[in-house]
């Protein structure tokens, strides 16, 4: 049975989708700003990989990322180059997308924009008006903490703390009431974008735009929402109280936070010199393959270590089973099945979910895998490897690779390989039976076929044997 770590209980506990069937998933996604740097990624490789478990489980999956395409940095940057916020931000949304594309990250049900919703979030915020949960201060709307008993169960801050500490990132220039208190909306300043509404013109806050497009397409309660640890607060904070104060309902069931990845043991900085984007990796000449392995390589609520060094490794362990996934439909091997190697096989199928049912321990499913490739190899050095173990092991690699999304293409290619292998296979056997009934021209017919693909026949007292030029 799965079992994920849930942030707002403190311990791990068995999942399942509420409803029996269907996964509802909401994950934090890109301020499109600029390119997503290596952090921003391991955090949504995170969600991909949870994503993939739940379907390898056999539960459908409905998964929502938004984009936050209108916030500070969005207005900043698109008033620095000149140009309009959506023209800003469609350029930054392709490149994220380019990047999922380049790590082999599965696309989510849906990716809202949060401009797209401007109509429901003002409803929202209308909503906890009506309820007593907000208050207006010239044109700007807030959320009045002290009405929603529960503030604090997510992040273990009670609101009483806030005004005895360091909240300048949350404690802008807006007049609130009370220093906990956060924006819904906030009133239009000159020279930026804006919308109409109730209460004047102005835009929406950070968190409004989460918890309107989460419930917009997954209802009111979600199974899972993710992010990052440094989401916890205020962002998911506040996505509780603003949510459950309007629906009166559990807001989420599951909270998976995603620990910091650090660089050679430093905080990721500019000025340090060390903060990477996937592009800057891959002109360094490192393979994607490489990139989405090393993210994988510590628990998600384990702090990463990225180094040169590692990724160095990542390298070398992708060329291991790179080489092994292409090696293997091309050995020759005995009819049958090995015992042995069926249960090894069987045994590291088992091992895989176990880990992986275990708080999606990735590093120790990559371990099942390659521990078996290594035993595999030994099988086959010792002659006790067959050629029905290949198709299993295979099958088990294909399963393996529908959650880790390491080696689709080689995997791809190397069931290609099996299926025209057994095509061979089955045209030598027919030229044999040919030659057996003195068919001498169907036997040529076919000889002169597998050479045009460049397929070598050689005749030999045991039987023909064939090989690629």
């Amino acid at each position: 049975m799965l079992e994920l770590y849930n942030t707002v209980t403190r311990q791990q506990q068995p999942f399942k989708p509420a409803d029996g069937k269907t996964a509802r998933v909401y994950s934090c996604g890109p301020t499109v700003y600029d390119f997503p740097h290596i952090g921003n990624l391991r955090t949504f490789v995170l969600s991909d990989i949870l994503c993939r478990y739940l379907a390898y489980k056999g539960w459908e999956v409905r998964h929502v990322m938004n984009i936050t395409d209108v916030d500070d940095k969005t207005i900043s940057g698109a008033l620095t180059q000149g140009v309009s916020l959506s023209e800003y931000t469609q350029q930054y949304t392709e490149y994220f997308f380019d990047d999922l594309e380049t790590l082999n990250i599965q696309r989510a049900w849906e990716y809202p924009r949060a401009t797209d919703h401007i109509e429901q979030m003002q409803v929202l915020v209308q909503t906890l008006l009506d309820k007593g949960h907000a208050y207006e201060v010239e044109g700007n709307m807030y959320f009045d903490i002290s009405s929603f008993p529960d503030y604090g169960k997510l992040s273990g801050i009670q609101p009483e703390e806030l005004g005895n500490r360091d909240y300048s990132r949350l404690n802008d220039e807006y007049n609130r009431e009370e220093a906990g208190d956060f924006v819904l909306w906030k009133a239009a300043k000159p020279g930026e974008p804006s919308w109409d509404s109730p209460w004047g013109p102005g835009r929406p806050g950070w968190h409004i735009e989460c918890s309107v497009m989460s419930m917009e397409y997954l209802g009111p309660t979600l199974d899972i929402h993710t992010g990052a640890v440094d989401l916890i607060f205020p962002h998911h904070e506040n996505e509780i109280a603003q949510s459950e104060a309007a629906t009166s309902q559990q807001f989420v069931r599951f909270w998976l936070h995603g620990e910091h990845l650090i660089v050679e043991g430093e905080k990721m900085s500019k000025s340090l010199g060390n903060f990477y984007t996937l592009r800057d990796l891959l002109e360094e000449g490192y393979s994607s393959q490489a990139i989405r392995h090393q993210l994988l390589t510590a628990h998600y609520r384990q702090q990463l270590n990225f180094t040169v060094e590692g990724l160095e490794q990542s390298e070398r362990a992708m060329q291991r089973l790179n080489t092994f996934i292409e090696r293997l439909p091309k050995l020759p091997l005995p009819e049958g099945r090995s015992e042995e190697a069926a249960e090894r096989i069987e045994e590291a199928q088992a091992k895989f979910e176990q880990v992986m049912d275990d708080d999606l321990n990735v590093p120790g499913a990559l371990g099942v895998v390659f521990e078996l490739i290594k035993q595999v190899n030994t099988l086959h050095d010792g002659g006790e490897l067959h050629d029905q173990d290949r198709t299993v092991m295979l099958d088990f690699l294909v399963q393996a690779d529908s959650v880790l999304g390491l080696m689709t293409e080689q995997l791809e290619a190397a069931r290609s390989d099996s299926q025209a292998d057994a095509e061979i296979d089955a045209l030598v056997a027919e030229r044999e039976q040919a030659r057996e009934k003195r068919d001498f021209p169907r036997a040529d017919e076919i000889r002169d076929q597998l050479a045009a693909e460049g397929i070598i026949l050689e005749d030999t007292p045991a039987g023909t044997i064939w090989r690629r030029k």
